[in-house]
């Protein structure tokens, strides 16, 4: 009757490529008990027991852990269970990798300091929640205590940054930058600013009829205000005067007088205080990140209006 084939350690090595040292390593670990020992008491392994060995060497170079890979040959759990395990962990890995490799990227090209870099890897490691959350939280804060336009907080809020797994340096600069932005106290204090001054505004009566009107005429006085900047009109021109009578007169009240210098100054003060580059920089940041269309620049139109209005 013939015998069944056994293998010493060395054997197995040579037949399977895996270094002696590994092979004992997962015999000791209980992931291979040998088949047989010699009168010497070293170790032999038949047929079986090299088959499990090209098993554990698979999931092994598939990451999972030792503990995963003694669950799936005790069958306590099934291969496709930890398969469905370790391709979530890899999506996150792979997910963080990419991070990690946007930030370099980012950090060769602006060349930075050991503390922005810091700085940078931990906000591009910030969750998809724990950024909308930095955003909720920014609004939150400028609107806390405040009697304000609920519908024109609702779109501002509506924008949150949604960075994606593979970020193109651009958006990840756009991100840290954006979340630079958003907790800087003088940008903080802007905004706030703002909305304190709708809510009294809203208080006084002052807030609907200009709003309202900004809310139908913006599209056309931007367009107006750009076309002559591109023609090179000055706001003191005929043009420039023409558009701010009809901002005027769009913006006044019944009670108000829509052709007083005094009026054309205070329309262009919030005209001034709404349109900071800052506030821009926030929309033009959040395009970036989300891959929307580009947010033009409004400031050479907007500044137009302004000058005008106090013409």
């Amino acid at each position: 009757m013939g015998t069944t084939a056994t293998f010493t350690i060395g054997e197995l090595s040579r037949r399977t490529g895996l270094p002696v040292k590994t092979i004992r390593f997962y015999s000791d670990e209980g992931l291979l008990p040998p088949t047989d020992r010699t009168d010497a008491g070293y170790r032999l392994y038949d047929a079986a027991a090299m088959a499990r060995l090209e098993l554990v060497r698979t999931l092994r170079e598939l990451g999972l852990g030792l503990a995963d890979v003694s669950a799936a040959l005790t069958q306590s759990t099934t291969v496709g269970e930890l398969a469905v395990r370790h391709v979530e962990a890899l999506d996150e890995q792979i997910r963080r990798l990419r991070l990690r490799r946007a930030v370099l990227r980012a950090v060769a090209k602006r060349n930075s300091e050991l503390e922005e870099v810091n700085l940078m890897n931990r906000l591009a490691s910030m969750s998809d929640e724990e950024r909308k959350r930095l955003v909720d939280e920014f609004w939150d804060e400028m609107v806390a205590g405040l009697d304000v336009d609920q519908e024109f907080y609702r779109r501002m809020r509506a924008g949150k940054p949604e960075l994606p797994d593979d970020p193109t340096p651009e958006q990840l600069e756009a991100w840290i930058e954006f979340a630079e932005l958003v907790q800087d106290p003088a940008f903080r204090a802007l905004i706030r600013k703002m909305s304190e001054t709708q809510a009294q505004q809203i208080q006084d009566g002052e807030f609907q009829q200009p709003a309202e009107a900004w809310r139908t005429h913006w599209n056309e006085w931007m367009a107006r205000a750009q076309e002559a900047v591109d023609a090179g009109e000055t706001p003191t021109s005929e043009r420039g005067q023409a558009l701010a009578a009809d901002i005027a007169a769009a913006s006044a009240r019944p009670d108000q007088d829509a052709g007083s210098a005094e009026f054309r100054s205070e329309l262009a003060d919030r005209f001034a205080a709404s349109g900071d580059p800052r506030a821009e920089r926030y929309w033009q940041l959040l395009a970036i990140i989300n891959g929307w269309p580009p947010v033009a620049t409004t400031q050479p139109a907007v500044g137009f209006m302004i000058a005008a209005l106090r013409g």
